[in-house]
């Protein structure tokens, strides 16, 4: 649903809907080509990182699954001798 829900909301969209705002001053504060670099270069940081965490989870399972020790047991419903 889109609009008030309550007497609150009502008086805030009220309040705030003749509000003019000058976003002109913070556009030329960043630069767009930047920000989208920045952006770009931290999403390619954080798909690395998975990716490291993945091998390393990798390494670390075959690591436990060679140290493992099995030991012969016998099944319970086999009878014994």
């Amino acid at each position: 649903m889109i609009g008030a829900k309550d007497q609150i909301d009502k008086l805030l969209v009220q309040k705030y809907a003749m509000e003019k705002v000058d976003n002109s001053s913070l556009t030329t504060l960043v630069d767009s080509n930047k920000m989208l670099e920045t952006i770009t270069d931290y999403a390619d940081m954080q798909r690395n990182m998975l990716a490291l965490n993945a091998r390393l989870q990798n390494v670390c399972s075959a690591i436990n699954a060679k140290s493992a020790i099995y030991v012969n047991r016998r099944r319970v419903s086999q009878p014994t001798r």
